[in-house]
């Protein structure tokens, strides 16, 4: 069963992704002379960042970048097709973005200020990108050989294979932090979904919530110990958190209402967790502590619909809202004070996936 989210017309597909500079390292090296282990960066907070965002105010949808006040609105792109999905490189240098001519659907690249677009794929079936942490490959899927499935390439488009080989539909394909394992959902023929876990060369393809209900949208801790994702397995939409073995599954949410929609984002120290809730009869956004505990309302728009709301570096919480009649991107501080629109536009301003663990921060490393 998969889920597309519509309201008033717009399929909320578009994308946005954030490029920071500052990192702190994650872990050590090989100690006494014993093997060096994958290096995951931390981002810390700063305000040297630029917001990328698609919109369709100049008539088709277009990738532009703005300041982290909304100022400086520069459109990148101006092409035949919609642009989405938009992901930039850890170090803020080059970014992988989708383009659906017609229903054509290819992935492009270009530099950070739009300049050296080049295109990638040429199937007409190739969508959600995702660069790997050390910007050398992008995995994608693909359904170029009849059903969607998990391929991965280098990063000028060559050597494209196939890593995933199921009658099942793959989707929503996301690296450790590290780089080192893949996180994707399966779909089969009869609507169940599971996600499972396979190392960064297609190795090891094991599934991780084998038991009866929906499961999917799986979204790595920063420190890549746990994996978020959301299930029906008791009843109704919930998030929950895992071991990346699939150990210890624990609902966070725990509420009769579905929890689930749209992004889910851990603060940069892991210990903070933003979602989308229908418990007050709307689609609000709330916060929890990364255990479940404490959830609050952040936003409290009873006649307006909020998502997707993920971390911004400077330590506000992005997020898309009608609240003032269409689509448009604003910002807030973790406790829900100083909303602000950032974007401004009488047009549609969205956002949807990013980078760093679907957080949205890209750092230098």
């Amino acid at each position: 069963m998969k889920k597309m989210r519509v309201w008033g017309g717009i399929a909320i597909i578009a994308g946005l992704f954030i490029s920071a500079c500052g990192g702190q390292p994650f872990g050590m090296s090989g100690i006494l002379g014993g093997p060096a282990k994958p290096k995951i960066i931390i981002p810390r907070e700063t305000k040297d960042y630029k917001i990328y965002f698609s919109s369709n105010r100049t008539g088709g949808r277009e990738l532009f970048r703005m300041d982290p006040d909304g100022e400086h609105q520069i459109r990148l792109t101006n092409s035949n097709g919609s642009k989405y999905f938009a992901v930039v490189t850890l170090d803020g240098s080059r970014v992988v973005y989708v383009n659906n001519d017609q229903g054509k659907r290819d992935i492009y690249s270009m530099a950070a200020d739009g300049t050296d677009q080049r295109r990638l794929t040429r199937t007409g079936t190739d969508e959600f990108p995702r660069w790997s942490p050390d910007k050398k490959k992008i995995i994608f899927v693909s359904a170029r050989d009849g059903n969607r499935e998990v391929y991965i390439m280098n990063a000028d488009g060559s050597d494209q294979t196939r890593m995933t080989r199921s009658e099942n539909e793959q989707s929503d394909a996301k690296w450790s932090p590290d780089g080192t394992r893949i996180a994707f959902t399966s779909t089969s023929a009869n609507g169940d979904e599971d996600i499972y876990l396979m190392n960064a060369d297609g190795t090891g393809q094991r599934n991780l919530t084998n038991i009866p209900g929906l499961d999917w949208n799986p979204f790595w801790s920063p420190d890549g110990t746990r994996i978020g994702f959301v299930s029906t397995r008791d009843g109704n939409r919930e998030i929950y958190a895992m071991n990346p073995d699939g150990s210890h599954p624990t609902n966070l949410t725990r509420n009769p209402a579905d929890d689930g929609s749209g992004m889910f984002t851990w603060s940069m120290d892991g210990r903070l967790l933003p979602f989308v809730t229908v418990r007050d009869g709307n689609r609000e956004i709330y916060i929890m502590n990364s255990d479940g505990s404490n959830p609050r309302n952040l936003t409290h728009t009873p006649k307006a619909e909020e998502d997707d709301p993920v971390w911004l570096p400077d330590g506000r919480i992005l997020f898309v809202t009608n609240r003032d009649g269409n689509w448009e991107l604003y910002a807030m501080n973790r406790d829900g004070s100083g909303t602000v629109n950032l974007t401004h536009n009488p047009a549609d301003d969205m956002r949807s996936l990013v980078t760093y663990n679907e957080s949205g921060l890209d750092r230098k490393n």
